[in-house]
């Protein structure tokens, strides 16, 4: 049941206080208006109107009660007055001349004319007084507060002196409870330099930051610019990232237009702030156009990539939405949180192996979904490197299993998710996966069903990847391990890569390999070397980072292209098709056939497996040795 806001939950007692306030402004402003009017003087003509003043005033006094009542100026918070408060009380005091020329025409009195003008303004100057002066008093405490060389309070930059730097420093200096102290604020424009912000002094633009830190012992640094650019951001963080200072965020313009901007809406910057560009965009009503109204299934749906398909999907209005997974912690997360969000969702999940033939043809024959994304899959390269059969059959054999279901039981689109590590693979997951998207072009032309493959690269905090390795490398004190000073690996974060996965489905037409643009490649060395010094650290001082060499399997680069893959672009230039590689039906279905006896003989090793693997993938290169 909805609460109806009660003024006395307020303290009485505040109220009582202003009441007799009040009530003793009312009696100052009547005498003091004859007072002023009579040029300072009680003698003469001035005691001639005494008596009609004492007259008039118990119905001053009522009046004003009921008006102040009326207009909630009892209800206020007025440490946190404002210009609110003040329009309230001005009108107040207008009404209370009006009804004060009122009761003199009733009442048998006079009253000289310019009397009441005097009276409300009186009245106002007077209630404005003990209103504002609580927020004053507070105000200097705070200024002193902040003045303070109070040793547990950290000295603290605010970049930006806009509405967002603004609201931060109002809400640092009215705190009693955030550890903070603004020192200086940077801002690009040289119009405020020199200026006041709050009574904190605009030092500069960003080519200060570093002098600045230095001049005012700065241990945080504020980044309140949430109109910025991604790019913009990015430059401003280089040269933060060298103060040693620990970095916040305001989050996103969209806070601030909704008036959430307050400390505790900062965040810390990550590492994804660092890649310095825009977030990727894709075509909604393409997405919608197909996945809307649509019975949708997505394996390895509690994974990473997986999880966040189903998002994505169950915001774009599926039908129904069937989740897949072996792992049941994972599904139940994810069914929770879809279930919260999207309450009216069909929502079924089911936890079955793909690598169950009986298990995935019940599946499909019962749900008949029209759309399925793939993306069960053993995907850590390291592992797989020591357990290859199991690569096999979860990855190779899972797919050809649950796109056989698929097309039997009349799938329209089929969506692999790849990988670049399937171009010219050295370990065995890459090469598994190249073998997945050569049975989707295989059963492309078996079926009706639109079989296609997506090729990304890593994923910026996906289960596994290297950020959250390297965050809690650092949070343990290092060393933060990198396997090659060189090693370059191309990024995208999860939502960027899910969204152009569903728009790569709404340009399928069966049989394509579509390759995802994740911008430039970047060097694993400097992610190491940036989100040390994201955290306050100083890399090979305080968190050495160790190299220790290239893991069996692992290339210094990736490739999103094999060189007889030719390229052609989508309506979105983020997203093109690989030309097919024909590839020899017949002896492509023996090596299927090679490859599933070698991993169901318990006797074979891993070297058996990767040489029947590199019969079928001839640019698969793996050490024999």
């Amino acid at each position: 049941m909805k609460t109806k806001f009660n003024i006395w939950h307020i303290p009485v007692s505040r109220i009582i206080i202003l009441i007799i306030l009040d009530m003793l402004a009312v009696v100052v402003a009547s005498y003091g208006a004859l007072y002023w009017r009579f040029d300072f003087s009680f003698d003469g003509q001035c005691m001639l109107y005494m008596e009609p003043a004492t007259l008039l005033l118990p119905f001053d006094l009522f009046l004003t009660l009921i008006v102040f009542w009326l207009l909630k100026l009892y209800k206020s918070v007025w440490r946190y007055a404002s210009t609110n408060e003040l329009i309230n009380i001005t009108a107040a005091c207008i009404l209370c001349f009006f009804l004060q020329i009122i009761l003199v025409a009733v009442l048998p009195i006079q009253m000289p004319r310019s009397y009441y003008p005097m009276y409300a303004f009186l009245l106002m100057i007077m209630v404005c007084a003990t209103r504002f002066s609580y927020r004053i008093i507070r105000l200097f405490n705070s200024r002193r507060r902040t003045a303070s060389k109070d040793p547990e309070k950290k000295n603290t930059m605010v970049i930006g002196a806009g509405a967002a730097g603004n609201a931060i420093i109002k809400e640092i200096e009215s705190s009693t409870y955030v550890n903070l102290r603004v020192m200086c604020v940077i801002d690009d424009d040289p119009g405020c330099h020199k200026k006041l912000l709050r009574g904190v002094p605009i030092v500069g633009d960003r080519t200060c930051i570093q002098d600045a830190v230095d001049a005012y012992h700065i241990e945080e640094i504020i980044i309140a610019i949430p109109s910025a650019s991604k790019s913009k951001i990015r430059e401003i963080l280089e040269i933060c990232k060298e103060t040693g200072c620990k970095l916040q965020l305001v989050p996103g313009i969209y806070q601030l237009i909704n008036g959430d901007v307050s400390v505790s809406s900062l965040r810390q910057v990550q590492i994804e702030d660092l890649l310095g560009r825009d977030p990727i965009e894709v075509n909604v009503d393409e997405i919608l156009g197909y996945v809307k109204n649509k019975v949708v299934m997505v394996t390895g749906g509690g994974g990473s990539i997986g999880s966040e398909l189903c998002r994505q999907i169950a915001g774009h209005g599926a039908k129904q939405l069937i989740i897949v997974d072996i792992y049941e912690n994972n599904a139940y997360d994810i069914q929770q949180e879809i279930k919260v969000k999207h309450p009216d969702l069909d929502l079924v999940v089911l936890i079955a192996s793909v690598r169950n033939t009986a298990r995935m043809q019940t599946i499909f024959k019962t749900y008949r979904p029209e759309i399925v994304y793939h993306a069960a899959a053993h995907k850590h390269v390291p592992l797989m490197e020591d357990s290859p059969i199991e690569a096999i059959k979860n990855n190779v054999f899972g797919t050809l299993k649950t796109a056989s279901a698929a097309g039997k039981y009349g799938t329209k689109k089929f969506v692999l998710i790849s990988t670049d590590k399937a171009v010219n693979p050295t370990n065995i997951m890459g090469a598994s996966k190249r073998i997945c998207e050569m049975i989707i072009q295989q059963l492309n032309q078996k079926y009706a069903t639109e079989f296609v493959a997506v090729r990304f690269g890593n994923v910026l905090g996906s289960n596994g990847s290297v950020i959250p390795l390297f965050k809690k490398q650092i949070e343990q004190g290092g060393p933060v391990t990198v396997t090659h000073k060189d090693i370059i690996r191309y990024f995208m974060t999860i939502p960027e890569a899910v969204s152009l996965v569903l728009q790569a489905g709404a340009y399928a037409k069966g049989g394509e390999i579509f390759i995802l643009d994740m911008g430039e490649p970047v060097r694993i060395y400097d992610l190491a070397e940036n989100l040390i010094k994201l955290s306050g650290y100083t890399p090979g001082e305080d968190i050495e980072i160790k190299i220790t060499g290239l893991r069996p399997g692992e290339k210094l680069y990736e490739e999103l292209l094999m060189s007889e893959e030719g390229m052609k672009d989508t309506a979105n230039h983020l997203i093109h098709i690989g030309r097919p590689i024909e590839v020899d039906e017949e002896e492509f279905q023996s090596g299927l056939d090679a490859l599933a006896g070698v991993v169901a003989d318990e006797g074979k090793k891993p070297e058996d497996v990767r040489a029947v693997v590199k019969r079928i993938v001839p640019t698969y290169a793996y050490n024999k040795s």
